[in-house]
C-alpha cells in the first residue's frame, strides 16, 4: 500500500515537472518568435532601414571607379532591408517553372493555378527566357524604369536615360515626339491586357513586350495574340444586338457595318479615325462579324406588301417593298432598309 502511494507521488511530481517544462518552454519560444518578429514590420522588411552593406561589399564597391557599374548592389541594398529577398528566384516564366512547386498554388497575379495548359503552350513558342542574348552576356547591367509621371515635362532627362543598358516602359506610354524628356529606348514594355498598345506597329523596334499577368484571361489574352486565336472579343454593337436579341420582340439596328474596301471612310460619325483602323485591332475580328451581320440579313424573309401604320407625330410611313424581316427568335425580328440603313416598322 505504501508503495503505491509513494509511486503516485512520483507520477504526481513528474506530471507537474513535465506540465511546468512545456509551460516555460512554450513561453521561451513564444518569446523569441515576439522578439525576432519585432525587428520587422508587417511586410517583411526590417525596422531599422539603414541599408547597411557588409565590410566585404563596401570594400569591393569601394574600389571601382566612379560611375563604374557595381556588379550585385541593387540586390545587395535590397537583402539589407529585406532579408528575404532572393535575387536567384526567376522573374520570367520558363520551361521548368514547376520546379517552384508554390507557384502552382496560388492563381494570378501570385502564381500560376489552372493555368499550366495555357503557359505550357507559350513556352513551347517562346525563343528566349530571359531578356535576350545581347543584355545576357552583360556582366553588369544598368536599369532604369520609367514612370509615367507629367513630372518629366521639361526635364531634358532622355539623353541620361539612353544611357541605361535596360530602359523599363509602362504600358501605352509613348516615346516618339518625347524624346527629349523621355528618351527613344525602349527595352522592355511590360504591360496588362487592358493597358496594352493595340497597334503592333507602335511597340519599338528590339524591344520586349512583357505581360504581367493579373488574373486568368491575361494568359488567355496571350496565347490569342501568339496563336493569333484572340480575334474572338466582339464589339461591343454586337453585344448589344445579342441582348437585345434576348430581351426584345423588335430589333432594330443602324450605323452598323465595317467597309474594309473603304479605308479612308470615317470608322465613327463622331471623330476623324478612319476605316481602316479596324484592321488593326487586336481583339476584334471584324470579317467574322460582318459575316455574323450578313447571315442575319441573308435569312430575312418579305414582308407582306402593305403600308407600316404611321404613329401620331412620326416620319412618313415606309413602304414595305424596302424593308425586310429577318426572324431570328420567335418573335424576335430584324427589319433592314436600304443602302445598308436599319430600321423597323
Amino acid at each position: 500500500m505504501r508503495m503505491k502511494l509513494w509511486l503516485y507521488l512520483i507520477l504526481s511530481v513528474c506530471f507537474m515537472l513535465a506540465v511546468g517544462f512545456l509551460y516555460y518552454s512554450s513561453w521561451r519560444i513564444s518569446l523569441r518568435v515576439w522578439v525576432h518578429k519585432s525587428l520587422y514590420d508587417e511586410q517583411g522588411f526590417l525596422l531599422k532601414l539603414d541599408g547597411t552593406l557588409s565590410l566585404e561589399l563596401t570594400y569591393k564597391y569601394g574600389n571601382l571607379s566612379k560611375g563604374a557599374c557595381k556588379p550585385g548592389f541593387a540586390a545587395a541594398k535590397m537583402t539589407a532591408i529585406y532579408p528575404k529577398f532572393n535575387k536567384l528566384a526567376p522573374v520570367f516564366l520558363d520551361l521548368n517553372y514547376k520546379r517552384f512547386a508554390k507557384i502552382g498554388d496560388y492563381p494570378p497575379p501570385f502564381g500560376v493555378k489552372s493555368q499550366e495548359r495555357i503557359i505550357d503552350h507559350l513556352l513551347s513558342v517562346t525563343k528566349n527566357y530571359g531578356l535576350g542574348e545581347n543584355l545576357d552576356i552583360i556582366s553588369c547591367k544598368t536599369c532604369i524604369i520609367m514612370g509615367n509621371g507629367g513630372i518629366l515635362i521639361n526635364k531634358s532627362l532622355g539623353q541620361q536615360i539612353d544611357g541605361f543598358d535596360v530602359v523599363v516602359r509602362l504600358n501605352q506610354a509613348p516615346v516618339k515626339g518625347y524624346e527629349k524628356d523621355v528618351g527613344s529606348k525602349t527595352t522592355l514594355r511590360i504591360t496588362y491586357p487592358e493597358g496594352a498598345i493595340q497597334k503592333i506597329d507602335q511597340y519599338e523596334d528590339q524591344s520586349l513586350f512583357v505581360l504581367s499577368a493579373f488574373k486568368a484571361q491575361d494568359f488567355k489574352w496571350l496565347r490569342y495574340m501568339v496563336f493569333k486565336q484572340g480575334l474572338n472579343i466582339p464589339t461591343l454593337g454586337t453585344v448589344a444586338i445579342t441582348m437585345a436579341l434576348h430581351n426584345c420582340d423588335e430589333v432594330a439596328v443602324a450605323g452598323f457595318g465595317y467597309n474594309l474596301n473603304t479605308p479612308h471612310a470615317p470608322l465613327h460619325y463622331y471623330e476623324k479615325i478612319s476605316m481602316s483602323a479596324i484592321k488593326e485591332s487586336w481583339t476584334h475580328n471584324i470579317i467574322k462579324e460582318n459575316k455574323f451581320l450578313r447571315k442575319l440579313h441573308q435569312t430575312r424573309k418579305p414582308r407582306n406588301k402593305k403600308t407600316c401604320q404611321r404613329a401620331p407625330g412620326s416620319s412618313p410611313p415606309l413602304q414595305t417593298d424596302t424593308v425586310k424581316t429577318l426572324h431570328c427568335q420567335d418573335h424576335q425580328q430584324w427589319m433592314m432598309g436600304h443602302q445598308d440603313q436599319f430600321t423597323c416598322c
